[in-house]
């Protein structure tokens, strides 16, 4: 059988740059088995699957080469920025069915926003535990090491200055060792220097050594900036990419109540379409 499989990017930058995923408009079931071996042919860090809902505009399946993750914040603003360029879209508010829960998606001026689950944060890591993954020396022991989800968990780390943070050389085996021990995705790197924050993340326990830009932990990131270093800003803006010569923003905006307590979280980006390819499915393994 064959099907067709759209490239485009998410959190691209002035119609360059960002991450690509695929797309694949689903116009008769994939088993799960024929979305990984999709998802593994095409070699992106996800590709998403969308279908019809019951009870939502559309159902959102994500597959990495290597498993099904709950959800995955690029390849949904790719999506969304797919189905704009194909002329899919009315309205501006649609509602998305995924492993991680229902979730809304916003669309304004060109920047499509991605609601996220409430902010949970685990467990505070010391500098011992990421001894053996990257040079300690280079992590900022000011703010806190800590595990935070907004739909997938992420071990935020903070890096002095942006110079120590792309000079960084991950120990991949150990990056995977440490986050199938703490269970997470990965790890999300970042600097602060005047209004920028800049981030790097690696996630190889998912066979993604180094992402260009990630949704999830940049909103998990946000939120912990907010409530944990109080910095209070009404959008985040994130630089991430540039080790990998593809430069990406990802925005934040976070909704508070009077007592200054999260209520909802929204990541969003530009996107670009890529270009469209056929899969023969019964030729993958």
């Amino acid at each position: 059988m064959e099907i067709t499989v759209h490239i485009a990017s998410g959190f691209s930058k002035n119609q360059t740059g960002g991450n690509k995923a695929g797309v694949v408009l689903l116009e008769q079931p994939l088993t799960p088995q024929q979305k990984l071996a999709v998802a593994k042919e095409l070699g992106f860090s996800e590709t998403a699957f969308l279908s019809k809902a019951p009870q939502a505009d559309f159902r959102f399946d994500y597959f990495t080469p290597k498993e099904e993750v709950d959800l995955c914040g690029h390849a949904t603003i790719a999506s969304f920025a797919l189905l704009s360029y194909l002329n899919k879209l009315s309205k501006q508010q649609y509602r998305i069915d995924t492993n991680a829960g229902r979730l809304s998606i916003t669309i304004k001026d060109g920047v499509i926003f991605m609601e996220q689950n409430k902010p949970l944060f685990s467990d505070v890591l010391s500098l011992e535990q990421l001894a053996d993954c990257f040079d300690t020396n280079a992590i900022n022991d000011q703010i806190p090491i800590q595990i935070v989800s907004t739909g997938l968990k992420d071990i935020l780390v903070p890096i002095k200055t942006t110079a120590q943070l792309q000079q960084v050389v991950p120990d991949f085996e150990e990056i995977k060792k440490v986050s199938a021990l703490q269970q997470v995705v990965g790890m999300h790197l970042y600097a602060m220097e005047k209004e920028r924050i800049v981030c790097r993340n690696f996630a190889p326990l998912f066979d993604i050594n180094e992402e260009s830009a990630t949704g999830t932990s940049n909103a998990a990131l946000a939120c912990f900036l907010y409530q944990k270093c109080a910095l209070e800003k009404e959008v985040y803006r994130f630089e991430q990419g540039s080790n990998l010569s593809e430069p990406s923003e990802i925005f934040v905006k976070l909704a508070t109540n009077s007592q200054k307590e999260i209520q909802h979280v929204y990541v969003g980006g530009r996107g670009h379409y890529c270009e469209t390819v056929t899969i023969d499915t019964d030729t993958l393994a």
